[in-house]
């Protein structure tokens, strides 16, 4: 019986339909392949086959090397499963040496091992540059040395392959901020699932990664290209997807539910985006409880959100999950954590935005007492909230204290960010200028 062709992509979609696997044709091998020491042909072998010198010869040449690469497959796949990046790392790369061996340069199995290297890159180390080099060379090998095979069970490793490389490809560029060339690989990922539907499902190979992580790579590719609705139905049918599989309280929906109140927000829904982050922030605080690190940074996006809108209920709402997350940090990481102080500052720039300055102070002044012995802490977050004190004091006319704190500010900024920085001068500027007029007054 006849298959039906399936098609290969390369570099255009217009050509997928340029090469065919078929039950027709046979792979075409290099020509060192094809021809063996004695000079007769493949085509040779297959009438007769060729016996090998002697039995230790036969086993050095193709047993040994198949053995080895059994063996680094194995122990790729344990060292994921106990999370020893660098180790499964290492055997994926032996599997491309001895893969190279046993099938040599132009083999489609050479094609999957460097798939297999890149995709280790990609998920194992977050390295999208290596990741992305390694596919390539991979798709190379498919596209320009593979051409067909008669074989239904390679077939169908062929196209896992291709779905491997893309989506490696895709994500690459994703990680890199190119949302287009992800996008645009990422499409023929979808294109070669849709291909692989014609077979029957228990034809199809098993992939490296799920059809629900393409739809929400697709999703967030569109995303940074600004296509927003079509990045919204990208992110919905993935939450369908996974609330129907997992139910509702999945950790992954977190992520999910920030990424697509990110495009509502965009799209200038902040009503819809305010839902979606109440989902994500419910979901933290059902598996991680209040007080945490992942409540903390969803509930900071819900008063960003919030925030952002002037309705008297909304700013109200702010507050509150301003104060949820700023204690949650505390609780969890302290206060004198990045995280902590980075909220602190935030927070008191909104509580200055809507007219409480003193609140804003306040606060500001709780992880920074102004005393003139208190060991300076050098960093840009503690020279920002000493900048954010003196401009409030400024605003209300108490000179003096703004100079002293401007002062503690600048020297911050000079140890942190050097005499030259743009920063620096400006605090240094604003000080001479306060202290050419303090003559006129000010109070303390």
């Amino acid at each position: 019986m006849q298959a039906s062709p399936i098609c290969i992509p390369t570099d255009s979609m217009g050509d997928l339909r340029n090469l065919k696997l078929t039950q027709e044709a046979y792979t075409t091998l290099p020509d060192y392949l094809n021809n063996s020491m004695d000079g007769s042909t493949l085509e040779d072998s297959e009438k007769e086959p060729a016996k090998p010198r002697n039995k230790l010869q036969h086993r050095s040449v193709t047993s040994v090397p198949q053995e080895k690469l059994s063996q680094a497959l194995t122990m790729a796949e344990k060292f994921i499963q106990e999370k020893e990046l660098l180790k499964a790392n290492k055997e994926l790369i032996r599997c491309v040496a001895l893969t190279r061996i046993i099938h040599g340069d132009g083999h489609w199995k050479l094609a999957q091992s460097f798939a297999n290297l890149a995709h280790g890159y990609l998920t194992l180390q977050g390295l999208p540059v290596q990741a992305k080099a390694h596919a390539e060379a991979a798709k190379d090998i498919l596209l320009n040395t593979v051409q067909a095979t008669k074989s239904e069970e390679e077939k169908k490793e062929i196209l896992g392959t291709l779905v491997t490389i893309y989506y490696t490809i895709g994500m690459a560029h994703l990680m890199q901020g190119t949302g287009r060339e992800s996008y645009l690989n990422l499409q023929k990922v979808e294109q070669i699932l849709r291909e692989m539907q014609g077979l029957n499902r228990n034809e199809i190979p098993e992939l490296k990664t799920s059809e629900n992580d393409i739809t929400i790579a697709l999703g967030r590719a569109c995303l940074l290209q600004n296509k927003l609705t079509l990045a919204v139905e990208y992110f919905e049918n993935a939450i369908n997807y996974i609330t129907s599989m997992e139910g509702d309280t999945v950790p992954e929906l977190i992520n999910l539910y920030q990424d697509i109140a990110k495009a509502e927000q965009l799209r200038k829904m902040p009503e819809r985006a305010i839902e979606h982050l109440l989902q994500a922030h419910s979901i933290s605080v059902a598996l991680y409880k209040k007080d945490s690190v992942e409540a903390a940074r969803t509930g900071i996006l819900l008063a960003r959100a919030h925030a952002a809108s002037e309705i008297l209920q909304y700013i109200q709402a702010a507050e509150i999950y301003f104060v949820e997350s700023l204690n949650a940090y505390r609780m969890t990481l302290g206060p004198d954590d990045i995280h902590t102080l980075s909220t602190v500052v935030e927070f008191s720039k909104w509580l200055i935005q809507v007219g409480n300055k003193q609140e804003a102070y306040d606060l500001l002044n709780d992880c920074f007492k102004c005393e003139e012995d208190t060991d300076l802490d050098l960093s840009e977050k503690m020279a920002e909230i000493q900048n954010l004190m003196g401009s409030i004091c400024l605003a209300e006319g108490k000179l003096q204290k703004a100079c002293k704190l401007l002062k503690k500010c600048l020297e911050i900024q000079n140890v942190v960010y050097g005499s030259q920085h743009k920063k620096t001068k400006e605090t240094l500027e604003l000080l001479n200028m306060l202290q050419r007029s303090r003559g006129g007054g000010g109070e303390s």
